[in-house]
């Protein structure tokens, strides 16, 4: 009787026990899993915050190179005209109505140049018609800008049906896809230009080829490259890839794979 009385003491110890242990052992892993869950927390703000900050660092070198681009076009292009009108009118001589006339009327043609150089510049720089229209209209928009300048041909060619990313991620695309007309009409040397997006079920891929001047894809530091470098660091904020192909007298083609979200 006295060794049933202790065997049941044993076992219910020994239950008492395993149950302590148990509990110690789930209370431990509740604690390593709300430690790993607090890492993981910390990792994504961390992520977050990196991402943000790419996002800022990108709309910053956006809007300075929007700056620069709005200056060198009013330099180049509308001071030269505003300045040649000014030249005409202080110029003029009522007595010879014929040549007065012929300097008015080419003062009015070089103000309509301008006048309509400044709606060009505000139409590419302006973020509105990508809220209004999308993607594919602004770049329909700046390859007739392109065209009407006389500075090469492009083409353009949309595969897959349209995927409509948010108004960020389309503007971001809009201005790489302008960052590689710009290297074409600062470098290359082109006639022709070919831009092709590419609708896949989880990506778009973009690709811009031209029939330039090419250059060594090994060489670092020209102008060219830092372009290209301005093009990576964006597609890195939609956390897409890039890959260039070129080579001297064989033109360049650019590739952009970027996802959907």
């Amino acid at each position: 009787m006295q060794n049933n009385y202790y065997n049941i003491n044993t076992l219910l110890l020994i239950i008492t026990f395993l149950i302590m242990l148990m509990a110690v052992i789930i209370l431990f892993i509740v604690f390593i899993h709300r430690k790993k869950q607090i890492t993981f927390q910390e990792k994504i703000k961390v992520i977050e915050t990196n991402y943000e900050k790419n996002i800022l660092a990108t709309q910053l070198e956006i809007q300075e190179q929007t700056f620069q681009h709005i200056s060198r076009e009013i330099h180049d292009n509308i001071n030269l005209s505003l300045t040649l009108a000014k030249l005409h009118l202080h110029t003029l001589n009522w007595t010879d109505k014929e040549s007065a006339v012929e300097k008015i009327e080419s003062s009015i043609c070089l103000l309509t140049s301008s006048i309509a150089g400044l709606s060009d510049i505000s139409k590419g720089l302006n973020a509105d018609i990508i809220i209004q229209h999308g993607l594919l209209k602004a770049i329909d928009d700046e390859a007739g800008h392109i065209r009407k300048a006389g500075l090469f041909s492009v083409e353009i060619e949309v595969l897959g049906t349209p995927v409509y990313m948010n108004t960020q991620s389309e503007l971001i695309i809009f201005r790489i896809i302008q960052e590689a007309f710009n290297n074409i009409i600062k470098h290359a040397e082109a006639t022709h230009a070919v831009l092709v997006l590419q609708y896949q079920p989880d990506e778009i891929i973009v690709s811009v080829r031209d029939n330039g001047k090419g250059f060594n894809t090994g060489l670092t530091g020209s102008n060219r490259q830092a372009g290209l470098k301005n093009m990576e660091t964006r597609i890195k904020v939609l956390k897409g890839s890039m890959s260039a192909e070129s080579s001297p007298g064989n033109g360049t083609l650019l590739t952009f794979k970027i996802p959907y979200e």
